[in-house]
C-alpha cells in the first residue's frame, strides 16, 4: 500500500560533511541533491503528497552564513528545476512564515508556485520557516478574529475539521507516515496537528546517505503495520 502523504524532516546534513572533513554547507549541499532524488521517486511511487521540513522557524539561530547557503541552495533548486517540475507533473507548494524570508527566494518561490500550479501527479509540499506550535497559534488567532467579526458566531461549530481548515495544510490530507532520517527519534516542532494518526519510521541513516531504496523500505515497513486510528480490529 502506498501511502498518499509521505512527511520527511530531512537530518544529518552536517554530520556526513564533518565526517568526511567538509564543512557543513557542503552536507547541505548534498542533502539538496537528495531531495531532488526523492521527489522523483516518490512521484514514479504514486505519492501525492510529500511534505519536506526545509527549514524551522528555530533553524534561525543557526550561523548567519550557514542560512544564507541554505536560502541559496532552495533559490538554486527551484530556478534549475522548475522546468522538470512542471514536466513531470509537480505542483509546488510552501507553508509556513513568508515574512523572514529573502526577497530573491520569495520570487522564485512565487513563480514556482504560480508555475506549476495545475499540476497534479505529486504535491510537493516544503516547509519553509515552519514550526508546528507558531502554525497552530496563528490558527488560534485566526478564529479568534473571524469571532470578533461575527458576533453571531456560533462556537458549536469549532472542531477538528474547522480547526484544520485554519492549518496551513488545509488543502491537503493528513501524513500517513513520516519518516525522519540520522537516528533521531522525535518530531521537533513538525506538524504537531497532522501527524496524530501519522505511522513513524525512523532510520540511522543520515540524509544524504538516502536513496530511492530507503524510501521503498520505509514505505513496504508502513504497508505492513496495521492503522487502526483508535478502533479495534
Amino acid at each position: 500500500m502506498i501511502p498518499q502523504h509521505v512527511a520527511i524532516i530531512m537530518d544529518g546534513n552536517g554530520r556526513w560533511a564533518r565526517a568526511r572533513g567538509f564543512p557543513r554547507t557542503f552536507g547541505h549541499l548534498e542533502g539538496v541533491k537528495r531531495v531532488k532524488e526523492i521527489v522523483n521517486a516518490a512521484n514514479e511511487l504514486g505519492i501525492k503528497v510529500l511534505t519536506i521540513f526545509t527549514f524551522s522557524t528555530e533553524n534561525w539561530n543557526r550561523p548567519k552564513h550557514e542560512i544564507n547557503m541554505l536560502m541559496k541552495y532552495l533559490e538554486n533548486y527551484l530556478k534549475n528545476n522548475l522546468g522538470e517540475l512542471k514536466k513531470n507533473g509537480i505542483r509546488l507548494n510552501v507553508m509556513g512564515r513568508r515574512d523572514r524570508i529573502p526577497k530573491r527566494l520569495l520570487r522564485e518561490i512565487e513563480e514556482a508556485v504560480k508555475s506549476t500550479r495545475d499540476n497534479s501527479r505529486l504535491i510537493l509540499n516544503l516547509a519553509l520557516d515552519y514550526g508546528g506550535r507558531f502554525e497552530i497559534i496563528n490558527a488560534v488567532k485566526s478564529i479568534v478574529e473571524e469571532i470578533k467579526n461575527d458576533k453571531s458566531f456560533d462556537t458549536g461549530k469549532i472542531n477538528e475539521a474547522y480547526f484544520s481548515g485554519h492549518l496551513y495544510t488545509k488543502s491537503l490530507p493528513e501524513p500517513d507516515l513520516l519518516i525522519r532520517t540520522s537516528g533521531e527519534q522525535r518530531i521537533s516542532n513538525f506538524m504537531l496537528w497532522q501527524l496524530s494518526y501519522s505511522e513513524l519510521y525512523f532510520t540511522d541513516k543520515l540524509w544524504p546517505d538516502f536513496k530511492k531504496n530507503d524510501l521503498e523500505e520505509a514505505i513496504e515497513i508502513f504497508s505492513s503495520r496495521q492503522r487502526r486510528f483508535g478502533r479495534i480490529k
